[in-house]
């Protein structure tokens, strides 16, 4: 049972970068999965959650409106589209399944490990 985060990297003050979170184990349809972001010197933090039944959408203030959480389940994967990309956004993302949902910011992880998640580095 793991989740995997790829695509961070370098990214461009405003840019639009789009992270993955494939899953293997079981079907992200089944679940709860939340992205999470910890910031340089920071506590890890959740940032948005999709609901695993009626496919509902919750966000943290900071992201709200700039980033957007997807799942295709035939690919077995959820995404976070980041748009309007800014310098505080800088730092490694993980997925994992989270509960509660409808609170990201309270969010913890259900199961598994965290893994090695994927950086996102902000350039302004």
């Amino acid at each position: 049972v793991q989740l995997q985060a790829s695509g961070g990297g370098l990214a461009q003050f405003g840019g639009s970068p789009r992270l993955s979170c494939v899953a293997s184990g079981f079907h992200v349809g089944h679940y709860h999965i939340g992205w999470f972001r910890r910031a340089p010197g920071k506590e890890r933090e959740g940032i948005s959650c999709i609901h695993s039944g009626n496919s509902n959408t919750y966000y943290e203030a900071s992201v709200k409106g700039r980033f957007t959480i997807t799942r295709d389940r035939g690919q077995n994967t959820v995404y976070l589209q980041m748009n309007n990309l800014k310098p505080e956004d800088t730092g490694v993302y993980y997925c994992a399944a989270a509960s509660p949902c409808s609170e990201p910011a309270s969010m913890t992880k259900d199961f598994g490990s965290w893994g090695q998640g994927t950086l996102v580095t902000v350039s302004s």
